[in-house]
């Protein structure tokens, strides 16, 4: 949410939390909000309000199956770059 409103972009990360050698998932975001969401989470966890641990941005992956058909119309552009953070 940016000033009362949701955000128009696709996610581009998964956004979790690496402790204690387990990873915990906690929402995703869009490359324009990683930073702010970051710095979120680090408020939550100096007040005590989220996990502990390294905060991990992982690039969202296209997956496909066999059983969820469409065509080419129904698909959305996923940036595939990685992110180091």
């Amino acid at each position: 949410m940016e000033e009362g409103k949701q955000c128009v972009n696709p996610p581009e990360f998964i956004v979790s939390i690496v402790a204690d050698e387990d990873e915990y998932m906690v929402g995703v975001t869009c490359n324009k909000h990683k930073e702010i969401v970051s710095g979120k989470i680090g408020i939550l966890q100096n007040e005590g309000k989220m996990r502990e641990g390294k905060i991990l941005f992982s690039p969202v992956k296209a997956v496909g199956t066999d059983c969820i058909h469409g065509d080419s119309s129904d698909f959305v552009q996923i940036d595939m770059k990685s992110s180091k953070n």
